[in-house]
């Protein structure tokens, strides 16, 4: 299939749409990809799981909606590539630790007490037509030996597949982090994301606005 049907390529886009966008990194530099880690879900595994959206800090069991313990963060993501253009249904999944450090994964044991049931664990999503994906997790924390990140991997038709993991700007553990370390110093920006307070009447407690940069 040509790329041009791959990508919606919004080239010309309105002062409010370009506001409410954000912005792409000056030197749309594509994001460097790192481990996925041990603690992937395979997908056999997560067949078995009743709930599996785009919402990690909310569990629905039949009628009944249970809280994820931890502060919650919407993810406000935008998915481009180096030349600015906008990617249209991009498949986005992430997975993190929850609020006590566990990993949702077969080969974590789940003691009572010692991880949150309600917190999902995983989640996904696809980019609209104008590359924005949606999500609603945790604000990620530390567990003994990595500093606060959420893992996540990006799959399109046009750039394949890409791995990688967000941290969180500012985070005096990033400094310890033998996998941030391991990155270029131009690389950070890129997989660095800011959290602002959510407005004071919303559910969450914080935001994250940020675009992923994939290769052109």
């Amino acid at each position: 299939m040509p790329r041009m049907k791959l990508i919606r390529r919004n080239l010309v886009l309105g002062t409010a749409a370009l506001l409410a966008l954000p912005a792409v990194a000056s030197s749309r530099r594509a994001l460097a990809p790192m481990t996925e880690g041990p603690f992937y879900p395979p997908r056999s595994w997560r067949e078995s799981w009743p709930d599996q959206d785009a919402d990690l800090s909310r569990v629905r069991r039949g009628t009944e909606v249970l809280q994820a313990r931890g502060e919650h963060l919407g993810l406000e993501l935008t998915v481009a590539d180096t030349q600015g253009r906008l990617i249209d249904n991009a498949e986005l999944e992430i997975w993190q630790c929850d609020a006590l450090a566990h990993y949702r994964h077969p080969r974590v044991p789940e003691r009572e007490g010692r991880f949150d049931p309600h917190f999902q664990g995983f989640g996904a999503t696809r980019s609209s037509p104008q590359g924005q994906a949606r999500l609603r997790t945790i604000k990620p924390v530390p567990y003994p030996g990595r500093t606060p990140h959420i893992h996540f991997t990006l799959r399109h038709a046009s750039f394949g597949t890409l791995t990688s993991q967000l941290f969180v700007a500012g985070d005096p553990g990033n400094a310890g982090d033998f996998l941030w370390r391991r990155l270029a110093e131009a690389d950070r920006a890129g997989l660095t994301m800011a959290l602002t307070p959510a407005l004071p009447d919303d559910s969450l407690r914080w935001m994250a606005r940020h675009t992923l940069v994939v290769p052109a």
